[in-house]
């Protein structure tokens, strides 16, 4: 059995821009993914740590964190699709959360870069479940 826990917002770290008279298309933003294992005695898993940052020109305008796990049962074999399915679940919790925060600043219309699964490396992150 594999549960999902809740995302867990690690970093919101909003910086307002000094002068945004340049506007929405000075910023830049780029989207990164860690996975961890995490172990109990009982029970394996990951952690998907996803990683936002928001420039203007030279200007940090926003750090953005967020990390979500996976508990899955010592005897359960999670296959590539299975994985890049709980990845992409955990990306779109990501997601949400930072649709839910930006109305408060100048990211208001903004987006999250999209994860580029081209760059997941399934079989590194597999191993980590063995």
């Amino acid at each position: 059995m594999i549960e999902q826990t809740a995302l867990i917002i690690i970093e919101w770290n909003y910086r307002p821009p000094v002068n945004f008279a340049e506007g929405e298309k000075k910023i830049t933003s780029h989207t990164s993914l860690d996975v961890m294992k995490k172990m109990a005695t009982t029970k394996k898993g990951l952690a998907c740590r996803f990683s936002c940052r928001f420039d203007m020109g030279n200007e940090i305008l926003l750090d953005y964190i967020g990390e979500d796990s996976y508990v899955i049962d010592f005897e359960d074999n999670i296959e590539k699709g299975e994985l890049l399915t709980m990845i992409r679940n955990s990306f779109s919790k990501f997601k949400e959360k930072f649709d839910i925060r930006k109305p408060g600043t100048v990211l208001y219309t903004t987006t999250l870069s999209p994860l580029d699964e081209t760059r997941i490396d399934l079989d590194a992150i597999l191993t980590l479940l063995i």
